[in-house]
């Protein structure tokens, strides 16, 4: 996976923290399901920390941190899950693609610029989803303006206007033919769904993805629709840092969920059903795979497949400069999984690896 960076980059607001592979199941794997989520939590050092697991629709959430209890119980609090995100925006072009609203491969340029003449080799949205697009990691230009804010809201002030320009003056290279993973090539996926279904980001996932799926305790902006938003800290794990405002990246990092909702999330891609039901099936199809021998990847739509004892898992991480996010799932054990904490990724931090243990070892 992409590596750490204390750039504003995919670690830091809408991006993924590295996770070492899992080992061999271990002693943990004979342990009832809920001592080894509370050992998990307890492995944690952040002020807020909840692993939620659900095995054929039985969930078991345990949660703790090194600060004093919220007023409201932590598992309660809407928790932002970063790059994560990314998971809710590969579902709904799924959703799109498959209702015959847009197609994968539709070329990018055609909803945001449709007077503009197509080129040889057009960037589609199947290439923005996937990592291909051959579009970098951010724009160039937004490093120099996050630098006022790189430790708290890096992506404040670079909107929805900024993004699309920024990809006209993009020169993608060889699009289809690289994975690279890109956090810039996902927000410009948001805009060009937006623009070719004439509908706002939020009330497009909202209508296709949200409102189906009954995920109510979800939003995609900071005190949006009543609920209790969890608070992220500092590396130090004491600082409180602001909401974070992801501007025009949405598609990329906006969502922020409850625990429940992110296992119903998770739930519906273990039991596909409903109108969702063919494109939750699709986001579960390998579409890609990169690397050689351990560092051999496996991409689907949106997930990254890891093999298990079991089967294949799915699972994506997620950052934001006080936040961390873990989902997966595993269809052969009926395991999904859902772990957040409110501290910002450290080199050190065992949180995503714990939570890909559990995964791997399975319930």
């Amino acid at each position: 996976m992409k590596p750490y960076t204390d750039e504003p980059g995919p670690a830091d607001g809408g991006g993924e923290t590295p996770v070492r592979a899992a080992g061999p199941p271990g002693a943990g794997a004979t342990e009832p399901l809920a001592d080894r989520l509370a050992a998990a939590v307890a492995s944690v050092d952040a002020p807020d920390v909840v692993f939620a697991a659900s095995v054929r629709g039985r969930r078991t959430l345990r949660g703790g941190g090194t600060a004093d209890a919220p007023a409201a119980d932590r598992r309660e609090l809407r928790y932002e899950i970063g790059s994560a995100s990314k998971t809710f925006a590969g579902l709904l072009l799924a959703r799109l693609a498959a209702s015959g609203h847009v197609p994968l491969g539709h070329p990018v340029d055609a909803a945001l610029f449709p007077d503009r003449p197509p080129g040889r080799a057009p960037v589609t949205l199947h290439h923005l989803i996937t990592h291909t697009s051959g579009l970098p990691g951010l724009p160039r230009d937004l490093y120099l303006r996050a630098l006022p804010r790189r430790n708290t809201n890096p992506y404040a002030g670079y909107d929805a206007r900024r993004v699309v320009e920024a990809f006209a003056r993009a020169r993608p290279r060889r699009p289809g033919t690289r994975w690279r993973y890109s956090n810039f090539g996902v927000a410009v996926l948001g805009h060009a769904l937006a623009a070719r279904t004439a509908t706002p980001w939020d009330d497009l996932l909202r209508e296709h993805v949200l409102d189906p799926l009954g995920l109510s305790g979800t939003t995609l902006r900071p005190g949006a629709g009543g609920g209790r938003d969890a608070t992220g800290h500092a590396k130090d794990g004491t600082t409180p840092l602001p909401p974070l405002d992801i501007a025009g990246f949405a598609a990329a990092g906006a969502v922020r969920a409850t625990p429940h909702d992110l296992l119903t999330f998770l739930e519906a891609h273990l039991e596909p059903d409903g109108p969702l039901a063919g494109a939750l099936r699709d986001v579960r199809r390998p579409v890609l795979s990169h690397g050689r021998g351990e560092r051999r990847q496996t991409h689907t739509l949106t997930w990254f497949q890891q093999p298990t004892p079991h089967g294949p898992a799915y699972f994506h991480c997620g950052a934001t400069p006080g936040q961390q996010a873990f989902l997966g799932f595993c269809p052969a054990t009926g395991l999904a999984l859902a772990a957040v904490s409110t501290r910002r990724y450290r080199p050190a931090d065992p949180f995503s690896a714990e939570a890909l243990t559990l995964l791997y070892e399975g319930p």
